[in-house]
């Protein structure tokens, strides 16, 4: 059978609901009126139903009020995933409030930078990280006020049913900030990027069309509702398709495959690192049984695409990029063609009537480069950020000519799909030529007894830079600095082999996993201890 035959075109999904005036109090009205008593969040067992999220939503607005919470201000949420945030912020876009969420493994001073910069009026957060939450709001004043949200006592949840709902004007429309989302700071400080409802809306029925989403399906979320995947994919494209959120409080490996077959789940966003460790789990692990049938997930190697395909039943796995700037911007399309290592073709809004996004490949000048020239990612999109949160000056920088400047290096080929090539601050001039460190990554990382890695330049004693790889082994395994250089030697041309190899215990990350290469900057400890070689 043809798979465009079998499925309900994407349109036809989102417009089961007649037209919405892009707020999100309009969206998911329509949605809960509709599908009342269906599964709208399964979590640990519980069920909330659509018709009892639209009643939470009205309680928890009428609740943020009497707390004094108002059009305007910034509520922080630093909670690892639970119904309440999905309630929260339903209630908070009503009133025109910004959610802010921040990772709830940061350190203290890490979340006081994100509350004190957003100058939040309140944080709801988990039980288990109050004390982290005390310690970043001490200094502000006013100070915000707490709320946990999963005490085993009473639930912030429970606490809103018993609330009596009251009629109030809503403040919120298709045009009011509804998150500041902070960016993960490879290069420095959290940037706090803005989003209205329209473009969490935009992005959420986009996500309909790249994974073909389906009235029936049962999304599982295993990624944090702090970050924009979980927020506007998983999250957005569940409700956007009136289907079933399974929501996972943290990911868990040894866990995964146990809680897709238990939940029904047939679809599920992941990011490399975790379908990484997923691959290298005990196959003990593994439930054959289970319905996930496509996943979304970024990037993907043959190895990955073939153990997820042949041993673990995947059949679709779909390819994609995006930045929390301008989410949902290329995929590889979902029936097709698939380019492996490829961030896809430009990826439409379901709807002809919203306009498509833009994406070329420019010079220094802003010239558009012909097929297969590498230059800048330049983005126009009706998703796009509002700006960075109190910083003009970074958002006036961040576009020229109305075009985004995403920061990373790429290029097109001749059937428009694009292809990655580096952040520009990951370049690495030596003799005179421009190496990627995303590049060199990932083949030493391509070593079995490799963790992770991450390749910086290091002042060059003529001039330039010379390459250092810091390497994380793997545990339990007997790998050396001459190991890692032989294995460069193999699979990377002379230019691009390390001159210094130094194995580490672990590497400094941001909040969504990515290797923050800055914070390994001034190396000299690094090569303090690191083995030179010789190219």
């Amino acid at each position: 059978m043809n798979l465009a035959n079998s499925l309900t075109p994407p349109l036809e999904v989102i417009e089961r609901f007649g037209a919405h005036d892009f707020s999100v109090n309009d969206f998911f009205t329509r949605r809960a009126l509709a599908l009342g008593d269906k599964a709208m969040i399964e979590y640990e067992g519980d069920v909330m139903t659509w018709s009892q999220c639209l009643d939470l939503r009205e309680r928890a607005r009428t609740w943020l009020t009497v707390q004094g919470v108002k059009a305007g201000d910034r509520l922080g949420l630093m909670s690892y995933n639970h119904p309440s945030t999905v309630v929260l912020f339903l209630a908070a876009c009503d009133l025109g409030v910004i959610l802010v969420p921040c990772n709830p493994d940061f350190r203290a001073s890490e979340a006081q930078y994100i509350f004190e910069h957003a100058q939040v009026c309140a944080v709801i957060c988990s039980e288990s990280v109050q004390d982290k939450v005390h310690q970043a709001v001490a200094g502000m004043a006013p100070k915000p006020w707490m709320v946990l949200n999963d005490k085993a006592s009473e639930s912030l949840i429970q606490t809103w049913q018993g609330v009596t709902p009251a009629s109030m004007a809503l403040s919120g429309n298709a045009q009011s900030t509804c998150l500041i989302i902070y960016t993960s700071g490879t290069t420095g400080f959290p940037k706090g990027v803005m989003h209205s409802q329209t473009s969490y809306l935009l992005t959420a029925e986009a996500f309909v069309h790249r994974l073909f989403l389906q009235p029936h399906e049962r999304m599982m979320c295993v990624l944090p509702l702090f970050h924009i995947n979980a927020l506007m994919y998983s999250l957005g494209g569940a409700m956007a398709c009136g289907g079933t959120l399974i929501l996972v409080r943290k990911f868990s490996a040894s866990e995964f495959w146990s809680v897709a077959l238990s939940t029904r789940a047939t679809q599920v966003n992941v990011i490399m690192s975790a379908a990484a460790i997923l691959s290298r789990r005990p196959l003990s692990e593994f439930r054959a049984d289970h319905r996930i049938h496509k996943m979304f997930l970024a990037p993907l190697n043959q190895d990955l695409l073939d153990i997820f395909q042949h041993r673990f039943g995947v059949p679709t796995l779909i390819e994609c990029y995006g930045m929390t700037e301008i989410p949902g911007v290329l995929s590889n399309p979902f029936l097709g063609p698939h380019k492996l290592g490829s961030m896809g073709r430009i990826s439409p809004h379901p709807s002809p009537c919203i306009a498509t996004p833009e994406v070329k490949i420019v010079n220094e000048l802003g010239a558009e480069m012909p097929c297969g020239e590498v230059g800048e990612i330049v983005v126009k999109t009706p998703t796009i950020m509002q700006g960075y949160y109190k910083d003009e000056g970074q958002t006036t920088s961040s576009f020229k000519d109305g075009w985004f400047l995403t920061g990373d290096l790429g290029y097109r080929d001749q059937d428009d799909f694009f292809f990655f090539y580096t952040r520009k601050k990951d370049i690495i001039r030596r003799k005179g030529e421009n190496l990627s460190g995303a590049e060199i990554d990932t083949a030493i990382s391509s070593h079995p007894e490799v963790q992770e890695c991450a390749s910086i330049g290091v002042p060059a004693l003529l001039g330039e830079e010379e390459v250092l790889v810091a390497v994380v082994p793997k545990t339990g395994g007997a790998l050396t600095p001459a190991m890692v250089f032989a294995h460069a030697k193999a699979v990377l041309s002379p230019l691009k082999w390390p001159r210094y190899v130094v194995l580490v215990d672990s590497l400094p990350h941001t909040g969504s996993m990515k290797i923050a290469k800055f914070k390994l900057k001034p190396a000299q400890d690094l090569l303090d201890k690191a083995t030179e070689f010789q190219s």
